[in-house]
């Protein structure tokens, strides 16, 4: 391609051509030449003279120029704006107290809640002093399993505390509207609130940091 042709004449176009056949010889061009960097380079700045051009005859209202194509000055903007704006995250706050466990991190706590819930769901009703106990068992596995990620004992004391509290309460109301309405459930308020409470338990100890 000589320097002295212009961007019509170096992609061989008339310079009445249509965008479509604009693009579609800048295209055939481009894979024509894969392997010349030169030559790509050549054609690729003889297409962005040509798109100039055209948006500064569009400006004049001289021609009428289709909303899907992408003028160089409009593209260059967007590209740098898009490196400057990272994409979308989480919030900062969510991201300090949400952990990323691996498989291990949650199966270990999950097998110890669900142990606790079979013996708070099978114990003889009216022994409340086992249920008392797997609720103990159920903190100290929470604080533990916390504890463990930040070292940060006080913390896990209370978002253990705070899922306690929260899930005896729930389940304690979910409980007395629910057990009434399905017989099949064999199990009493104070039963359905402590398996609500360990299956929080399981969350807090497992999700959060």
């Amino acid at each position: 391609m000589s320097d002295e042709q212009n961007p019509y004449e170096k992609l061989g176009l008339s310079e009445n051509a249509s965008f479509d056949e604009i693009q579609d010889v800048r295209n055939r061009l481009l894979e024509q030449h894969s392997g010349d960097g030169k030559r790509l380079e050549a054609i690729e700045a003889a297409y962005d003279a040509i798109l100039m051009e055209r948006l500064k005859m569009r400006q004049e209202g001289k021609i009428k120029v289709p909303e899907r194509i992408r003028f160089p000055e409009r593209l260059m903007p967007s590209l740098a704006k898009e490196s400057q704006t990272p994409r979308q995250q989480s919030p900062a706050w969510l991201q300090r107290i949400l952990d990323k466990p691996t498989l291990t991190e949650t199966l270990l706590p999950g097998a110890w809640y669900v142990g606790l819930s079979a013996i708070s769901v099978f114990y003889q009703p009216g022994s409340d002093q086992v249920l008392q106990l797997t609720l103990v068992v159920g903190v100290c596995v929470s604080i533990y399993f916390l504890n463990r990620k930040e070292k940060k004992f006080g913390r896990a004391a209370l978002l253990t505390l705070i899922g306690l509290t929260t899930g005896l309460i729930a389940g304690g109301l979910v409980a007395k509207w629910l057990i009434p309405q399905v017989q099949m459930i064999n199990v009493t308020r104070n039963q359905f609130s402590s398996v609500v409470t360990f299956v929080l338990l399981w969350l807090i100890s497992s999700f959060l940091k």
